[in-house]
């Protein structure tokens, strides 16, 4: 008998984008399933539609079942509800404003059985409007090698790009997620998920596309989204200092790079400042990452150094004039 798996479906203020969702999950070539919907209060109509829906899916012998926040408690706790609620082998998140192939998940389980790897990972679509461009991960065989990939600034860390055994997250009550730090959460999820998995698989196929809409295109990380990275990165390293991982937290200090670059691709002076202030340990490692293009250690570098007219420089040649010719 096939292993059921459980896919974990956050739902806020998704009542537009909910019916494309489900109809891509409907239309899972994979049996036996189950849905975990987690509606945080959402002020719209997501929560009525799912229940007029739930018929139709089980219907096509999906297992579906509706949890209900009173009050809006955001999606790290959501998530956390769907974890305890799901009873499959397998674990698998989507975001409700979001698409899966239909042959997604019968392809990663049977990459999973036939490697018995704890984490399945897949590739994924970035949609723009009527745009899309493949993003690709790299080929890794273990967790270990998986994470030194994401720290690199190599491979994506995003939930919904990986299958993960419920055995591997049941190990300790603490592979959960931290309640309201709702940015980065996955990443430190999955960084600790990563320590403790035995061999990982990717597949090479773009299964999920991640629709981005253009509140999301032009939206800013405000301060507390900020605080909430940092709070969540802090947690990993504290996981890795238990768990006596010299080289993975080793590795963290090019984490830490990747993630506050985005600030320097920008035009806010604001945004310079924050840099500055964030991770400031980590700057000797600018140049110890071979991974990343010279331009982009050239561009971390000269911001080390507080030369912020470079940085202007590279943000109307590059990202104002380059990208936007290339990928318009």
């Amino acid at each position: 008998m096939s292993p059921l798996v459980s896919i974990i479906i956050p739902v806020y203020r998704a009542a537009e984008t909910l019916p494309a969702c489900l109809a891509q999950l409907k239309a899972q070539t994979y049996r036996p399933l189950q849905l975990v919907f987690i509606d945080d209060c959402s002020p719209d109509d997501g929560l009525a539609y799912l229940e007029r829906e739930r018929s139709g899916l089980e219907a096509s012998g999906i297992e579906v079942t509706i949890l209900h926040h009173e009050v809006n408690r955001g999606v790290a706790v959501a998530r956390n509800t769907g974890l305890n609620a799901a009873q499959g082998e397998y674990i698998y998140s989507v975001d409700a404003d979001d698409l899966l192939q239909p042959t997604a998940i019968g392809t990663l389980v049977q990459v999973a059985e036939e490697s018995q790897a704890d984490i399945v990972g897949c590739e994924y679509l970035l949609q723009e409007g009527t745009s899309q461009r493949p993003i690709t991960q790299p080929d890794v065989k273990t967790g270990k090698e998986a994470f030194a990939q994401i720290c690199y600034g190599r491979m994506k860390w995003n939930l919904w790009l990986f299958l993960l055994r419920r055995s591997l997250i049941e190990q300790l009550p603490t592979l959960r997620f931290l309640p309201g730090e709702n940015m980065g959460e996955d990443l430190m999820l999955i960084g600790k998920l990563l320590q403790r998995a035995g061999r990982v698989a990717i597949v090479h196929q773009p299964f999920y596309t991640y629709v981005r809409s253009d509140s999301q295109i032009t939206n800013t990380y405000r301060p507390e989204h900020w605080q909430q990275v940092q709070a969540n990165v802090q947690e990993l390293e504290r996981y890795l200092a238990q768990q006596a991982s010299m080289e993975s937290l080793e590795l963290i200090h090019h984490l830490k790079l990747n993630l506050k670059l985005p600030l320097l691709l920008s035009h806010n002076a604001q945004d310079y400042e924050r840099w500055s202030s964030m991770y400031p340990e980590s700057n000797e490692y600018i140049m110890k990452n071979q991974h990343l293009p010279l331009r982009t250690k050239l561009l971390q570098w000269m911001a080390s150094r507080g030369q912020f007219w470079f940085v202007r420089l590279y943000d109307k040649v590059v990202m104002q004039w380059l990208y936007k010719a290339l990928y318009r």
